[in-house]
């Protein structure tokens, strides 16, 4: 029987983790269906984490975690997908937490009634 180690993740490793495993689930939503984006998008959280691994400066780290916070936020609000279906036609599909109510637009404020 071989003893068990017992691995200590510090406190920013930890936030690190949990961002890695955000990014990733973001990922997976947002390129859902598009093997060649999620694939290159998996290829590049993957590549900037293990890049950056070894760093032990705290503020390098943070700067770091916020970068990629940052990217999550982008991919998560702005990045839809679209398909061609013509040469000169393109259906875009976006995610249901994209979709917002329709806020009409009035050239005039509307007056309002005195009573």
């Amino acid at each position: 029987m071989t003893p068990r180690m017992r691995y200590s993740i510090t406190f920013p490793g930890i936030k690190v983790l949990k961002l890695f495993k955000l990014l990733h689930r973001t990922r997976q939503e947002v390129f859902k269906n598009d093997t060649r984006a999620l694939e290159a998008a998996r290829q590049k959280i993957n590549e900037e984490f293990r890049n950056n691994q070894d760093e032990t400066s705290e503020e390098k780290i943070n700067e770091l975690l916020k970068i990629a916070s940052d990217v999550e936020v982008i991919l998560r609000t702005s990045v839809i997908q679209a398909v061609h279906t013509d040469s000169d036609k393109i259906l875009l599909i976006p995610r249901k937490d994209l979709l917002q109510d329709n806020t009409p637009y009035f050239d005039q404020p509307t007056k309002k009634h005195e009573s």
